[in-house]
């Protein structure tokens, strides 16, 4: 496909990336199952070893198909280029891994997915790195946690569980002001809801396991990289601006200008990390981006229509979903969100814990997975499940208490899943 700047979301989901096979006419990207490339001489394989020549030398680092889904990502975020990998959480640490070093540490909401406030707060302790959490509503307590170790700010655009929105204009200020890199997990609102990048983010990860894909059939993670990031204006990321020992002193940021980042990721960070998105997971989403912006449509009307009903139930002790003009976030979906607040929110229980399990156990067109962003719509109680690793205030600061649901609306009929749902209330509050 040509560059063309001026088509819609609706052509480059289908066509961003995308050529015909050039060996057999296929128009649909081909699933290249193979783990290396036959090199054209010893010259060519050196200039691709070397970092001179772009091309595939062995899958664990690029791959025709995996290359496809990239690109497509990248021009739905508006970024220069992009890197898939294994999953969301390889993501963020590959999103991190060219930013931080021993001691060094990442600003974080405490408005984030459970699992990723795990990953956050003790795994990546391992390597020597640490993370400060912050309401990132507080403005002021966010500037004050930056420090001189500071090498990232990390946020989601939409949070999971509570569908909380981020005030991205306000928070890449901040983190632009102290010359750190601003990295917005936006799996939650996809790139047809949200674009960080347009409000000052410079990374952008995404689980794309989850609305991107759309069908829950495969994992996989992508960071996308806005290209505007002058990696050379301090000593902070020597990963970028340094010469490089393993390529004989090569200079990411100076080489590669605004895919510097997107090189190292795949030069460096596959390389080493090994943390590599399977061709057959590219292709699953490669198809599901074709239809993104429907099922979105759908999966913002349904939720608004589920939301409302909801809140005006008496079993009911309050819902999160930012589209609701009772949401404290309701004022932010218009600058940040402007197609929609998304299809995921929290409900809260008046029967507490207990009715919650209940809830849960009752429903039958909702399915009880740990995952979210489907067609089919999901539920889980985010407590006894993806939050139980956290303490009780920690649950509570992220939106994943003990009386409280987490609800991923999908795409069938609105009024089927409000039947579903108000049986399911009846057997939780009997």
């Amino acid at each position: 496909m040509s560059d063309a700047p001026n088509y819609g979301f609706d052509t480059l989901q289908i066509h961003a990336g995308a050529r015909p096979d050039p060996a057999t006419g296929a128009r649909q990207t081909p699933i290249y199952q193979t783990t290396a490339y036959v090199f054209r001489d010893a010259e060519h394989a050196a200039a691709l070893f070397n970092l001179q020549e772009v091309g595939y030398i062995y899958s664990r680092l690029t791959n025709p198909t995996v290359a496809v889904l990239q690109e497509r990502i990248a021009t739905l975020e508006g970024g220069a280029g992009a890197v898939c990998c294994s999953s969301g959480h390889a993501a963020q640490i590959m999103a991190l891994f060219p930013l931080m070093q021993p001691g060094m540490n990442v600003v974080a909401s405490t408005r984030l997915y459970g699992g990723t406030i795990t990953q956050f707060s003790q795994t990546i302790k391992r390597f020597g790195w640490e993370a400060k959490f912050v309401d990132f509503d507080d403005e002021d307590a966010l500037a004050a946690a930056i420090d001189d170790n500071t090498r990232a700010v990390f946020c989601e655009s939409i949070a999971n569980p509570g569908g909380y929105i981020t005030d991205l204009d306000a928070i890449s200020a901040i983190s632009n002001n102290a010359g750190v890199p601003l990295i917005v997990d936006n799996t939650s609102a996809t790139p047809y809801l949200c674009n960080p990048i347009k409000h000052g983010a410079t990374l952008v990860v995404h689980s794309t396991t989850k609305y991107l894909t759309g069908n829950g059939t495969v994992t996989g993670g992508c960071v996308v990289d806005s290209g505007t990031f002058d990696w050379s204006a301090s000593d902070k990321f020597p990963s970028l601006s340094a010469p490089e020992p393993a390529y004989h002193g090569l200079k990411f940021h100076e080489t590669f200008g605004p895919l510097a980042f997107t090189f190292h990721g795949i030069a460096i960070g596959l390389r080493d990390l090994g943390m590599t998105m399977n061709p057959q997971a590219a292709h699953y989403t490669l198809m599901g981006t074709e239809t993104l912006s429907l099922r979105m449509e759908r999966h913002v009307q349904n939720a608004m229509t589920v939301a409302t009903w909801l809140e005006n139930d008496d079993r009911v002790d309050h819902v999160t979903y930012a589209g609701l003009a009772s949401s404290p976030y309701n004022n932010r979906v218009a600058k940040i969100c402007p197609k929609g607040a998304g299809g995921l929110f929290t409900v809260a229980l008046k029967g507490g814990y207990d009715a919650c399990v209940k809830f849960v156990d009752s429903l039958d067109i909702f399915s009880h997975v740990a995952n979210l962003g489907d067609t089919r719509s999901l539920v889980i109680h985010s407590a006894s499940t993806t939050h139980r690793q956290l303490d009780e205030a920690q649950q509570e600061a992220a939106g994943a208490g003990p009386n409280v649901v987490r609800i991923s609306i999908g795409i069938e009929n609105a009024e089927d899943l409000i039947a579903d749902l108000d049986q399911a209330l009846a057997k939780a509050s009997a």
